[in-house]
């Protein structure tokens, strides 16, 4: 009997639905019966449309890796330690670290696309940074732009098409901050490639002869191509030719303006 019900059950769910069940095995069906045994006559809820999520059981108790989670606490972090008078962001992700940023302080957010949210300690200004921004000569102290600039010319983002659109960006990144004030920078790192209309991927040796134009590395630190975080390390020529082991890694830079 309790087998017929379950091949019941199975019959009435849609394809797509039955297809997640017999993925998490046996145990959705199982629990199932065993916490309408346990209702019993009790209406206080009633049971809705299945809904079975019968992979996570055996996941982690969340992600606590990547270019995204580790450079978003890394520079939050840093940030909130330097306390800068006014802090402006290009492009970073804002449900990750801006929204970081935000709890702390006021962040200025400058973005090709359109942002109608209203946020507190968030401040939107919508702007094409492969543009020259003439009127935020010096504007600021410390600026980030963290796994935007890769993408500046390829048209992901309704971005005009610009072969050397990252270099304009930080050519006004540069120009937007004031002498001595701090950048924090980070994009993908490996092999030199544009990876169309995704992003582009930097050399490190590549990275480093770029910057020093304008700027001094206080403090360089990467996440590898498993998700880790590799603080503070030191820019040794080997590492530097070899992209610190990684095809697809991401380089983080805390940048001093000269």
């Amino acid at each position: 009997m309790t087998r017929l019900r379950h091949l019941n059950l199975l019959s009435s769910l849609k394809p797509k639905t039955l297809l997640r069940v017999l993925k998490g095995g046996p145990s959705f069906v199982q629990d199932f019966f065993r916490l309408k045994k346990q209702r019993g006559a009790d209406k206080t809820f009633p049971f809705g449309p299945l809904n079975p999520i019968t992979f996570e059981r055996h996941d982690e108790s969340g992600t606590m890796s990547g270019h995204y989670f580790h450079q978003d606490l890394l520079i939050a972090r840093k940030i909130f330690q330097s306390n800068p008078q006014k802090h402006v962001d290009i492009g970073s992700r804002t449900d990750g670290f801006v929204a970081h940023v935000a709890v702390f302080r006021e962040i200025e957010i400058l973005d090709i696309r359109e942002q109608k949210s209203k946020v507190k300690n968030i401040t939107f200004r919508k702007a094409d940074l492969m543009e020259l921004q003439e009127p935020m000569r010096n504007y600021c102290d410390s600026i980030s732009s963290l796994h935007a600039v890769e993408h500046f010319g390829l048209g992901r983002y309704g971005d005009s098409i610009d072969y050397f659109g990252y270099r304009k960006a930080i050519e006004n990144i540069t120009y937007m901050l004031q002498s001595g004030g701090t950048f924090y920078f980070s994009v993908p790192i490996g092999p030199q490639r544009i990876e169309f209309n995704a992003h582009r991927v930097f050399s490190v040796g590549y990275l480093l002869d770029l910057l020093s134009q304008h700027f001094d590395v206080r403090s360089f630190s990467y996440v590898n191509d498993a998700g880790d975080l590799f603080e503070d390390a030191t820019l040794h020529l080997n590492e530097v030719q070899s992209n610190f082991g990684c095809h697809y890694g991401c380089g983080i830079f805390e940048l001093l303006k000269r």
